[in-house]
């Protein structure tokens, strides 16, 4: 038979390689070694997640599952406040209602395993979001990896099982579909309606997302090119496309339990939220002085120190959308982690045309193999079990005294336990939910109970309090430790925290009251 006529071998492509073998090649490329090292960096360096660090301390998911188990009893969510004694029976919004909805049905197939979970995966997520728009930005996974890894440091303000994380998914899918837009996917604006009407029933910060929509519309209409600006207007069918877009959007956003009421949520917390707001530790300034202010200070002199070595055009939504990331993270830690969503691409752009000489488009797949079955491996190692985090959660709080609680009991509480007591179906004086307190006045009395003298025993019967959850640093432990009318019934040691139960004397439970139903006190 000639050779021309030969049967054909085993099918082969142009270049030589198998089907096979071009599969491995696209499954384990720099990219499959990108994600699985940057869903890795949580386990090793994030305090909330590592198991020899801080896990189980947040003290706001308790609340959060409380509020999840409360939908799926009742089949609605919460309207009136169903934990505090203070509040009861006053309107409440659960602005955060459906992001609680994967910590519930995670712990409730995995115990604490679950809660684990479902937090490593939202702020793995975010990471492999921060990369992907790096990337699509660059096409040079280097840049688009390492950008990452500085945002991830700028995360680590919001890494434990927060439902704020889940939310900037939704803020990182905006800055995709603008970012798409920006290279000509125009027909992707309309994923904003439903994006929004996701977003808003999962945390408040779909008003950040909201906002940039509008400045985008209206950078749109400039026209600039002096200095370091230049921009086109959009164009009519585009700024049509947009208005379209927006008007659908404002519509979505009725679409949740509350109607109105959740629109206006953020405002509220802007105007009348003042003392909530200055006592949550997450709402400071930032401290330079601090790891996080560190890392803020590192992101903005590694974009400034790029954009020197070789600067480049900006448009004025840019800019804008860098000074108001900048901004917010110094304001206000916790927004750290917004400026890590709204700046991570494009320090990533900054990388590649600064720091970058050549393509990294050559790479070998074995080796990626070997890195991601690395990772994995660190990945399985370092999840904790379940053991592990039943005792992290005990060294966090005080469980058994939490149990001893009885129903009928009027407990003045640390607003750190009061989340575990709600889920211990508890009747509490407060939580960390510092809106509701706020509002009616809590939130300013039980501040006042740290004054040292008659003040805190005067508030304490303004409520009818009769038991006492404290620690043995707080200075109403020591006003009761001192009072005659008062006597320490239990004590309780976790980690480095004692915790104490006072509770009121017989002979001063028998006297009559000289304070206000509680009712008429949260009013006042």
């Amino acid at each position: 038979m000639p050779d021309d006529q030969a049967p054909a071998g085993p099918a082969h492509s142009a270049g030589g390689h198998s089907p096979l073998l071009s599969t491995f090649n696209r499954v384990f490329s720099r990219h499959s070694t990108s994600v699985a090292l940057l869903l890795m960096l949580p386990m090793l360096l994030a305090p909330s997640m590592n198991p020899a660090l801080n896990l189980m301390g947040d003290p706001d998911i308790w609340w959060h599952l409380a509020d999840a188990r409360f939908l799926f009893t009742h089949h609605h969510v919460i309207f009136t406040d169903p934990y505090a004694f203070t509040v009861v029976g006053v309107r409440w919004i659960n602005w955060e209602w459906l992001s609680e909805v994967p910590y519930w049905f995670s712990y409730q197939a995995f115990h604490l395993q679950g809660i684990y979970l479902v937090a490593w995966l939202v702020l793995g997520l975010n990471l492999v979001l921060f990369y992907w728009r790096g990337y699509w930005m660059t096409r040079h996974a280097g840049a688009a990896f390492w950008a990452a890894c500085v945002g991830f440091t700028l995360t680590l303000a919001n890494s434990g099982p927060r439902t704020i994380a889940v939310a900037y998914l939704a803020l990182s899918a905006e800055m995709a579909i603008l970012e798409a837009f920006e290279r000509g996917h125009k027909r992707l604006l309309w994923l904003l309606p439903p994006l929004f009407a996701l977003w808003i029933n999962l945390h408040g910060i779909w008003f950040i997302g909201f906002a940039l929509l509008v400045l985008y519309i209206a950078c749109g209409f400039l026209r600039l090119n002096v200095g370091i600006f230049q921009q086109e207007p959009l164009a009519a069918a585009d700024r049509n496309r947009f208005f379209a877009a927006l008007a659908v959007t404002i519509a979505a956003l009725f679409l949740n339990p509350y109607g109105w009421r959740l629109l206006w949520n953020p405002v509220d917390m802007m105007l009348k939220q003042h003392l909530s707001i200055s006592v949550i530790s997450e709402w400071r300034p930032l401290n330079l002085s601090s790891p996080e202010g560190y890392v803020v200070t590192a992101a903005i002199l590694l974009m400034l120190a790029a954009n020197c070595i070789r600067s480049r055009k900006w448009t004025l939504f840019e800019l804008l959308v860098v000074l108001l990331a900048f901004y917010a993270a110094i304001d206000h830690v916790r927004f750290s982690f917004l400026a890590a969503v709204l700046i991570t691409p494009m320090l990533a752009r900054d990388f590649q045309r600064a720091f970058t000489t050549e393509s990294d488009e050559k790479t070998i797949p074995v080796m990626n193999l070997i890195m991601c079955a690395a990772a994995i491996g660190l990945m399985v190692h370092f999840f904790p079990s379940e053991n592990t985090l039943q005792k992290k959660l005990e060294g966090n709080f005080p469980l058994k005294m939490i149990a001893s609680i009885q129903p009928d009991w009027r407990t003045f509480d640390w607003d750190y336990v009061g989340g575990r007591m709600d889920f211990d179906s508890k009747p509490i004086f407060i939580d960390s939910r510092f809106d509701i307190f706020d509002h009616q006045g809590v939130l300013h009395d039980y501040l006042a109970t740290e004054n040292i003298g008659d003040a805190p025993l005067k508030m304490l019967d303004k409520y009818r309090i009769d038991h006492a959850l404290l620690t043995k640093g707080m200075g109403l432990a020591y006003v009761l430790s001192h009072a005659p009318d008062w006597r320490l019934a239990s004590s309780e040691t976790c980690g480095d925290t004692v915790y104490l139960l006072f509770a009121r004397t017989a002979a001063a439970a028998d006297a009559p009251p000289q304070f206000i139903p509680a009712s008429e006190a949260a009013s006042h």
